[in-house]
């Protein structure tokens, strides 16, 4: 090897640096690093379950079951759909609630919103909660994508509706015998048969509304229960916005379409760059958006008054990806895919969370995402509107001064079901 002269060295060194200061400049860290949060696995690998009931699912033939090496899983789970669709329905529908203790890490870590718990015992609390106010509860609307291998650990994203009857005391009240239908998402990353890490999005704000409260005056209550376990957020418009500086437009990696790189796009022209004309390049013309509290948003026309409603709450606000998996289908340019994002802002706009109230909020939500001919043809979007309600009527620390004898939880329980 011919070692360089300490002249040729400087000049390496700066081109390195010119180079680094240019791929800066055109936004190329970033990219990498986007690219580094998307995952792809392909579905033909595993039984889906988004065109059967799980009992359908269930009662499959012997010879349709699709196996995936599951080593350090336990014999009767086929592959990692098999694995989060069983230990689901055993678990809130059979009421075997001791199966948490063999399928989650003994120190779990569960994120809600801005809310962690830790620990399998804060699920197995979680769980005999809820069920104690809705004993009937049963879930439907499957589906599940995923990545990964039983080497590495696998990752999930499963959603559904659950359907119960409100027969129960719980924290909003007490029990109002009305039956109710919420959507819930998570994000699992599994190894050897254990959850070790779950994210949590649920549709509480439908929930609360359903049961006749008044989400308001329920956030105020979260809020007071919750402000030292999640305290308000101190991150100001220089975090948010960049100081004025405009999001940069992502330059897809790949010549032609590539899930990873369209998803990315989707993100950046709509969500970061608020381009909400582009919803007519990337949706099919009569796509289906299933909003939260059971809404269809049908058409570029209610899919872009959405959009232009929820972000005019946080006009500027930043967009974060926490991951994008892509799952290829049995046919050819269809795909499923799940997006974990958050968004961090000042709430100082009128828009869906209705009046300014100037306070910093964080949403957190999972979408998933039917792909087909280069289209979104149906998406699922999903947050939790009352953690935002709760951000929003935090109290300040002005206020907690003035404040006597309120009643605080310090612990990782969850408010409300889980």
């Amino acid at each position: 090897m011919v070692k360089k002269s300490d002249g040729q060295q400087e000049r390496t060194n700066m081109e390195d640096l010119k180079d680094k200061e240019e791929r800066r400049e055109k936004g190329q860290d970033e990219i990498v690093s986007l690219r580094n949060k998307v995952f792809y696995a392909d579905s033909r690998e595993v039984n889906r379950i988004d065109h059967r009931d799980n009992q359908d699912y269930l009662n499959m033939n012997e010879q349709e079951l699709k196996k995936q090496s599951m080593e350090g899983f336990d014999d009767e789970y086929n592959n990692i759909v098999d694995y989060i669709v069983k230990i689901t329905r055993q678990i809130w529908k059979e009421k075997d609630i001791g199966l948490i203790y063999d399928t989650y890490s003994t120190d779990i870590q569960i994120h809600k919103g801005r809310i962690n718990s830790h620990g399998v015992n804060e699920v197995i609390s979680g769980t005999l909660q809820t069920l104690q106010a809705f004993p009937d509860r049963k879930g439907s609307g499957w589906s599940v994508v995923w990545s990964g291998n039983d080497k590495d650990g696998f990752f999930t994203s499963h959603r559904g509706r659950s359907i119960a009857t409100n027969t129960g005391d719980s924290f909003y009240g007490p029990a109002t015998g009305k039956k109710v239908m919420f959507r819930t998402t998570a994000d699992c990353l599994i190894h050897s048969n254990k959850i070790y890490e779950e994210w949590l999005v649920m549709d509480t704000y439908h929930l609360v509304l359903q049961l006749g409260y008044d989400p308001i005056e329920v956030a105020k209550i979260m809020a007071k229960n919750t402000k030292k376990l999640a305290p308000p957020l101190n991150f100001g418009l220089s975090e948010t916005a960049e100081v004025g500086l405009p999001p940069k437009v992502y330059v897809p990696e790949h010549k032609g379409f590539e899930i990873g790189d369209f998803m990315l796009q989707v993100f950046n022209r709509i969500w970061e760059r608020r381009s909400i004309n582009y919803i007519k390049e990337f949706y099919e013309d009569n796509a289906t958006l299933h909003f939260v509290c059971n809404r269809d948003l049908v058409g570029f026309n209610e899919i872009q008054g959405m959009f232009i409603s929820f972000f005019a709450s946080v006009p500027n606000a930043k967009v974060l990806i926490d991951r994008v998996t892509c799952n290829r289908r049995e046919t050819d340019g269809e795909y499923d895919v799940a997006v974990r994002w958050r968004i961090q802002g000042i709430h100082e706009g009128t828009g869906y969370f209705g009046a300014p109230s100037g306070k910093p909020i964080e949403i957190y939500g999972i979408n998933h995402y039917k792909i087909k001919d280069e289209k979104i043809t149906e998406e699922w979007f999903l947050f939790d509107g009352m953690e935002v309600l709760r951000q929003i009527h935090m109290e300040t620390n002005e206020d907690e001064d003035q404040e006597d004898g309120v009643n605080t939880s310090e612990d990782g329980n969850f408010t409300g079901v889980s």
